[in-house]
């Protein structure tokens, strides 16, 4: 499995937010925040977005002409959950991996998005390969070298993966992302619909370098974990035996307050890259926004850093990297 950072094909994406899942009031702002994300991304690269035909037309007009728009039937936005996670083989033949969408363990429904990856494999031209685990790519974080970092929380969940050892989900995942060394974070289960996906607690900035969130709430579940991962990290070694260099990037202390909820995402981690450029929220917090720009522009210092409001997307319980999935270039 490439980097993300690795040149791409093409980005995926679904603008498939419903009412039945979104709510009314949140449906139109999520609508703007996915054609904002993939109009940002479009600047760089080709951005394909699936799309519903009832929705073609909302979608043309929402995204415009540089996004290309792929009608099939879909439940959600989320594609880094629900489309394939593409690898390459020894000859540089695509292919991609379907991890079995089922729904964050059966917390949504997903008939039809449990469809995304193999679609997805297919209009890529891409061999899918079907694996044996229930995960979601939102859960994996790799550096293209052999490394990975994988929260336990989701992915030996027993709503993904019931008596499926640690070792075993080791073999499965090095065999079918060429990986040599997981490093587990525990994350934490039953706080967010994902169970606690790695990418919105750290991320690869290139090969030996991640960027890892810090929670500052002290009242926020949030606030422990955080802790104990960038303890982990800091003590960690890499599939080559690099100790890690690990950046802190503190999420925000305060967020705009109409889309506020419960389930709003604030952390900068879940930003995405693309050919070019860094796509990464901001939440109206102006010296953290301006902090997660500071840091990311001297990680990524060879990309343009593009900051989006997606406070719709957040409130729904994502963020940027969540609605996308790259395609590696041949």
């Amino acid at each position: 499995m490439p980097d993300e950072g690795a040149p791409h094909a093409a980005t995926w994406m679904a603008f498939g937010a419903s009412a039945a899942i979104w709510g009314g009031k949140l449906l139109p702002v999520a609508r703007e925040n996915l054609a904002g994300i993939a109009k940002a991304i479009a600047a760089y690269e080709r951005v394909n977005m699936l799309v519903r035909e009832e929705d073609r037309e909302i979608a043309a007009r929402l995204c415009g002409p540089s996004v290309s728009l792929v009608v099939r039937s879909i439940d959600d936005v989320w594609m880094r959950d629900t489309g394939p996670v593409f690898v390459r083989d020894s000859t540089g033949q695509l292919g991609a991996v379907g991890f079995n969408f089922n729904g964050w363990g059966n917390k949504q429904r997903h008939a039809l998005d449990a469809g995304v990856a193999e679609h997805v494999a297919r209009a890529a031209n891409a061999t899918f390969v079907k694996a044996g685990l229930v995960l979601e790519g939102g859960g994996i974080e790799v550096d293209g070298e052999g490394t990975a970092i994988i929260t336990e929380s989701c992915v030996l969940n027993p709503n993904r993966n019931p008596g499926v050892s640690r070792d075993a989900c080791e073999a499965e995942l090095s065999c079918l992302l060429g990986l040599d060394k997981i490093i587990w974070l525990p994350g934490i289960a039953g706080k967010d619909i994902t169970d606690g996906h790695t990418d919105f607690y750290a991320r690869f900035a290139g090969p030996g370098v991640v960027v890892a969130g810090l929670e500052p709430d002290s009242s926020s579940f949030d606030h422990a974990v955080t802790r104990r991962h960038l303890d982990l990290l800091h003590g960690a070694v890499d599939a080559k035996g690099r100790r890690l260099d690990v950046v802190v990037l503190q999420g925000p202390s305060t967020v705009r307050p109409k889309h506020g909820t419960k389930d709003f995402a604030a952390g900068y981690i879940n930003f995405y890259v693309c050919n070019g450029a860094v796509i990464a929220p901001e939440f109206g917090d102006a010296a953290a926004d301006r902090n997660a720009r500071d840091v990311l522009r001297e990680l990524f210092a060879d990309r343009e850093i593009i900051q989006l409001n997606i406070d719709g997307i957040a409130a729904g319980g994502g963020g940027i990297h969540c609605t996308t999935q790259q395609q590696p270039r041949p």
